[in-house]
Parts: structure tokens; sequence; C-alpha cells
């Protein structure tokens, strides 16, 4: 098995974990000097924290670009009620799969801390007649983020992410906008290092393949619209060279997401962190 283009597909399989930035605790004092002044912009982001939290899950259309040129559409469904996870399609060629997956589309799913990849059986190698692939989350952003991307915390997740915007230093309201044929109001805020408390490990580090592919992480900007039911319309986020952008089409009600059986799969995270350090 040869693992070709691997910048691509790993790339965007980090982007789409990390659609959020959580913050320490440690952060709370300055929080609360950041509202002052903001404090309609804060309780509207607040209202919109604890209606993401309470639906627990959603359908999404999701955006990632690692910064080559050629985004990478996804779709598919979250869910943060339970832990953090993931289920979503995503275009096989576009993330340069096809020496992995014949078919036009790859089913990628993220579920108790690790990655895994509907491919075709591979003839040799830890893939033989095996239908899925995994790889643990530390082959992508280091033992340390990893860690602070724990799945079972629900970091990482559409709700933590409206969670960190009270940490931010700059938060502002751009005014009303129309997304996808519903009114919204649009904010933007800037997390910094500091802010990122430990999840800036899963920016950053020497093991941290997500941070060479995004030429390190100083700040997160997150661009979030709000419709008039207190939920996220859309949710954008910029990190280095990377970016993506989550459409929330439907909210609540998807269906639980699961590993699949361990003799189906094939586990490749060793080969990932062994290729890395090469």
């Amino acid at each position: 098995m040869k693992l070709r283009h691997t910048a691509v597909w790993v790339g965007v399989t980090a982007v789409a974990l990390v659609t959020t930035s959580a913050c320490g605790a440690d952060s709370a004092r300055k929080a609360a000097d950041a509202v002052d002044g903001t404090e309609m912009i804060m309780a509207a982001l607040a209202r919109a924290t604890d209606r993401t939290e309470e639906v627990g899950s959603a359908q999404v259309d999701l955006t990632a670009d690692i910064g080559t040129g050629t985004p990478v559409s996804m779709d598919g469904t979250y869910s943060w009620g339970d832990g953090y996870a993931f289920d979503v399609e995503m275009d096989t060629a576009a993330v340069q799969m096809q020496t992995l997956q014949d078919a036009p589309t790859t089913r990628m799913l993220f579920v108790d801390g690790a990655y895994y990849y509907d491919v075709d059986p591979q003839p040799s190698g830890p893939l033989a007649g095996k239908e899925w692939m995994k790889i643990d989350a530390s082959a992508v952003f280091g033992e340390k983020g990893a860690e602070a991307l724990d799945g079972s915390a629900g970091t990482g997740s559409p709700a933590a992410s409206m969670r960190s915007l009270k940490y931010a230093n700059d938060v502002s309201d751009l005014g009303e906008e129309t997304v996808d044929g519903k009114s919204t109001v649009h904010y933007r805020a800037e997390l910094g290092q500091k802010e990122l408390g430990k999840f800036a490990d899963a920016y950053s580090g020497e093991d941290n393949p997500f941070n060479a592919m995004t030429g390190g992480v100083d700040s997160v900007v997150m661009d979030i619209w709000v419709g008039e039911d207190d939920l996220p319309v859309r949710l954008k986020q910029d990190m280095g060279r990377a970016s993506v952008t989550m459409d929330f089409k439907k909210f609540g009600a998807t269906a639980a997401v699961k590993a699949p059986p361990a003799a189906q799969t094939g586990d490749i995270t060793e080969q990932m962190k062994e290729m890395q350090q090469g």
C-alpha cells in the first residue's frame, strides 16, 4: 500500500475536525474584561451557544481549504451531544484518494478520537481485505494536540466553538445578512494563542503535521451567522493557510456515529507517523 498525496487528504481530515477553537479556563478573567462595551453581542452569542448545545447534532455542508487553491466539499452529519463525532462524504478525486477508493465519493468518520475512511480492500499490507482505514488523531495533530481535541470530551465540536467566543479579545457585529435564504446577524471574533489555551497544541508543535500544512497558526478568526431562532446558519474559521466553512442545514435527529467493526478495519496510524517523521 502506498499513501500517495497524503498532504491533501490528511489536511482535509484535519480541517474537518478542527471546525472550532475552545479555550482554557484560565482565560475567564480576560473574558470578563473583553465583554466591556459589547454586552449585547455577547448576550446574543450566549443564547446561540445554549441553543447549539441543546440540539446536539446537525446535518451540514462543509467546505475545507488547506491553501492548495482547490477547496474540498463534503456533506453529512456532526454530533456533539454525547461526545464529538462526524460522518461525511467527500469527493475522492478532490482529496486524491483514488489509489485507495474507486468510488467517486469517500465516506469519512470521526469517532472516539480516530478517523475512519471507507476504502477498497487492498491486496497486501495493513489494509489487506479491509473495508475501513483507521488513523488516530495523534498522527495528524501530534500527541498533545490530539489530547486537547479529545472527541470524548466534546471539544472540537460546533458547540465548543460557540463556547469559545466568550474568550475572544475582539468581537464585532457586522450587521444583518441573508445566508441560504435565511435572515442572519453576522458576528466575527478573533482568538489569539493565549485565548486558545491548551488547544493551541492542536495548531502548533514540531510533531504536528497540521501545523506544517497551515504554515503555523498565531490566531484563529471565526465568523458566525446566527439566525432568528438563535441557531448558527453558517460558521467559518480561518487558521493560517487553512479555512473551513460549515453550513447548518438541519439540527437534531441525526443517526449516532459508530466506529466500524474492528475485523473490517486496518490501522495505519504508526505508518502515518513514520511517514510524517520521514
